[in-house]
This record gives C-alpha cells, structure tokens and sequence, in this order.
C-alpha cells in the first residue's frame, strides 16, 4: 500500500492549497492512505472543527496533532467523536479529550495510526517509549505508522531505532523544516526526521516574516498572523509491504 504523509499543515492558506493540490498528487502517486498533522489548520495556532473537517473533505483520512492539539476549545467535541482525529497518546488518559491512536480500515488490509509528542524542550507527557509500548501490545495490525510530534532531532531518530522492525514507518512534525534524511532502517521501518510543512512558502514557518522578526528583534510579544502568499506542500510517500507491514520504497517530496 502507499502511505502519503503530510507536513503540519498551517492556517487557512495552507488548507486550501492542500485542497487544491491533494486530489491530483492521490492520483498521481496512487495513494491508499493519507495523513496530515493538523494541529496549526486554524489561523492563530491550533485545530477546530472546521479547519479538521476542511481537511478531512480534502481527502485526508487521519489527523494527527502535537502542541497546539487543546488550543480551541470548541474542538474537544470534535476529537472525542471522530475516530480519524487523533492526539498525542502521551497525554494523560481519562481526563483529555480524544485518543492517540486509530484503525483504518482499507478492505484488504488495516492500518494503524499512533501520534505521541516529544518530551526535549516541549511540555512534560508522559513517556513516549513506555506509551507506544503498550499501545503496540493492543495492535494486531501488520502496518503501524507513527506521527511523532518533537523538537530534537536526536530523540526522533532515538525513537526510530528503538520501534525499528515494530513499525512500518515514522515521520517527524512541528519543526516545519523538512529534514533530507529519509531512509528505511535495517529492520525495515521507513523514516524521516521532520516531513516539514504545508503552507505559506515566504514565511517563517507560515507566520508573516515581518512579524517573526519583530518578535525576534524587539524581545516583546507580538500576535502572530499566518502569510497569504503562495504555498507549497512538504510531504513523504512510503510504499508498505502488506504482508510483512516493512517500508520497501519512500519518496521525499516538496508540492508547489
């Protein structure tokens, strides 16, 4: 099967340029399956139910989300009714909204989407090695994907050794830098350290770059406001084995 995975996608000119641009490249690619990180789908940061259901209309099969996951309110309905709108699994169970991983079920096969986020210099979770242990525990799925939402570089490639030949493939978000090191691990997991960003192409990571610099510059807060010029779409495919659930190809990709 193949398995398009998408860069955090970022406000509402990010959406629509997925909107656009995504029903070709499914067809292009042949594309079973895809997966977008929508936590920044809404202008100003976070995700809400219409920036989640503007992507699903896109043709996008499962959300992932990171940070900015509880940023909205009005989207906590929305995360605990929707089973292909999923948050990070290292939340604490029982008191957050929604859950961290899913099923989707393709006919001939299933596949299984987990989102866990990073502990380096983000908000203190729970641990994301003890977390997908137990998750993995409950999975009976061949193909495993894994959307693991950090800042370090080292503890995303940590983490990819470690579920190397337990999952099919890991990509990377948050960063919205798309990382050049796609490669499949020797027990056959497909990976990438940061897949990047779907968005506003002249922006610092979609804000507008003015605003970023006044940020940086002054050292005083400054609301940040999504870029409206043209965008481009980060991406990765990976070719599954269905029998074997291993990464036999991937291609790194940049949509504009």
């Amino acid at each position: 099967m193949n398995v398009l995975a998408i860069g955090d996608v970022v406000g509402t000119a990010g959406c629509r340029f997925l909107r656009e641009r995504l029903p070709a490249l499914k067809k292009q690619e042949n594309i079973d399956l895809v997966i977008a990180n929508g936590e920044n789908s809404a202008d100003g940061n976070g995700i809400t139910p219409v920036s989640a259901e503007h992507l699903f209309t896109s043709g996008v099969d499962i959300i992932t989300a990171g940070n900015h996951t509880f940023r909205r309110k009005e989207v906590y309905g929305k995360f605990d009714e929707c089973p292909f709108l999923i948050r990070p699994a290292n939340y604490p169970e029982g008191t957050t909204p929604g859950r961290g991983y899913t099923v989707f079920d393709l006919g001939r096969t299933q596949a299984a989407v987990i989102n866990l986020m990073g502990c380096m210099y983000m908000e203190a979770l729970d641990d994301p090695y003890k977390v997908i242990d137990g998750i993995l525990k409950k999975l009976d799925t061949k193909i495993i994907i894994l959307d693991f939402h950090a800042e370090a570089t080292a503890e995303k490639l940590a983490l990819a050794y470690y579920l190397d030949g337990r999952i099919s493939a890991m990509f990377g978000t948050h960063t919205h830098v798309q990382t050049a090191d796609e490669r499949i691990l020797p027990k056959g997991t497909g990976y990438i350290t940061d897949v990047g960003m779907t968005g506003p192409t002249e922006s610092v990571l979609g804000v507008k770059s003015e605003l970023a610099i006044k940020k940086f510059k002054d050292k005083l807060p400054v609301r940040f406001e999504t870029d409206t010029g043209n965008c481009h779409a980060d991406c990765i495919k990976y070719t599954i084995d269905d029998k074997t659930g291993r990464t036999k190809l991937l291609k790194r990709m940049k949509i504009f």
